[in-house]
């Protein structure tokens, strides 16, 4: 284990590393007062994944977990803050909304160039450089590397896209990050689990991490994972695990990941 302060980094023995980049909850304590009460209970966390996605370490998965809430810094965004999804309503790399799109921070309180700047080196950059430092590890030792970036999120939000997500939404970058077959097998794994909705490269095609980190030329295929909320937690305050909800799907999520590496090892056969 590699503990930082600010992430926390479970290495595997396989080529497969999981960032959770947004399951963070803390706001360091010089930073709460500037905050509007409400955001202080982070409601817009990634809730419950690393319980969720339990067969990880049955896996030999690699593991990266951040400890900040996504209201410090969003991991998931460029570091110029470029908007993800040009046309639509965009979370910043610092963010200064909740997703119904109303304040997070006092007024007059929002982080200024020189603050995000700090947050930034802080907390972004650390991140990053874990994650890259293992993906190269795992490269080296298999000779390519499976990044599974997991993400949830309410099934409704009207400040961010129109109507319900499906269930589950593959993203890969219009399938720039991640080899086809990749991406089929996902899809297909998917598909044989037909209580739960999927899609591929929907409203949800991939943040930062999944278009900068997958190469499928240089042997590194990123698949990000956007899930709704609902498929195994309650989507409204106290934002409870749901026990029964989680089992059901949790099969689901096995038999995707599962897919992927088997046909990442497949595809990259020696």
């Amino acid at each position: 284990m590699n503990q930082h302060t600010t992430f926390t980094l479970d290495r595997g023995r396989a080529p497969l590393l999981v960032s959770m980049p947004h399951i963070g909850t803390e706001i360091p304590d010089d930073l709460r007062a500037d905050y509007l009460p409400r955001a202080l209970d982070v409601e817009d966390t990634d809730w419950h994944l690393a319980r969720l996605y339990d067969h990880l370490e049955a896996m030999g998965a690699s593991v990266l977990r951040p400890r900040y809430s996504r209201y410090v810094i969003d991991l998931n965004r460029p570091p110029d803050d470029a908007p993800m999804y040009p046309g639509a309503s965009n979370t910043e790399l610092c963010p200064t909304r909740f997703f119904t799109g109303d304040p997070l921070y006092a007024a007059g309180r929002e982080p200024s160039p020189q603050e995000r700047q700090r947050r930034r080196d802080a907390y972004w950059r650390p991140y990053h450089d874990a994650l890259q430092g293992e993906l190269d590890r795992l490269k080296a030792e298999h000779g390519y590397a499976l990044l599974w970036d997991a993400h949830s999120i309410r099934s409704a939000i009207p400040w961010l896209f129109e109507g319900v997500l499906p269930g589950l939404n593959i993203g890969t970058a219009n399938g720039a990050s991640a080899d086809a077959s990749i991406t089929t097998a996902v899809a297909s794994a998917a598909s044989r689990h037909v209580n739960v909705s999927h899609i591929v490269n929907g409203r949800f095609k991939g943040g930062y991490i999944t278009r900068h980190y997958g190469n499928p030329a240089a042997h590194v295929h990123a698949v990000q994972l956007e899930m709704c909320q609902n498929l195994y937690m309650s989507e409204t305050a106290p934002y409870d695990y749901d026990e029964a909800l989680a089992q059901s799907v949790q099969p689901v999520l096995g038999d995707m990941m599962r897919a992927a590496v088997q046909a990442a090892a497949k595809l990259h056969a020696r």
